[in-house]
């Protein structure tokens, strides 16, 4: 975790959009800013966004503790934090 010059923590916003149930993992970046991201599992009982942010975690080479939902999670469109 990095702390900025008034001693904050540095924390990025990913807007997401999620296609659950997709047949490969990928997370990318459109020329808008906005990411896509697939993932395999279903929408079912959390797991395409516990899927989200392991692959948000692994694509970025953060910990899963530092990527969290802040907004969506019971939608495709999302707002992802990412503490870095």
């Amino acid at each position: 975790m990095t702390l900025d010059p008034a001693g904050h923590i540095d924390v990025r916003t990913l807007r997401v959009k999620v296609k659950p149930n997709a047949k490969t993992r990928a997370l990318q970046e459109q020329p808008d800013g906005t990411w896509i991201a697939q993932v395999q599992a279903p929408p079912i009982d959390g797991k395409a966004n516990e899927a989200l942010i392991a692959l948000v975690a692994e694509t970025l080479d953060v910990r899963k503790a530092q990527v969290s939902i802040r907004s969506g999670a019971s939608g495709r469109l999302k707002l992802v934090q990412v503490a870095d």
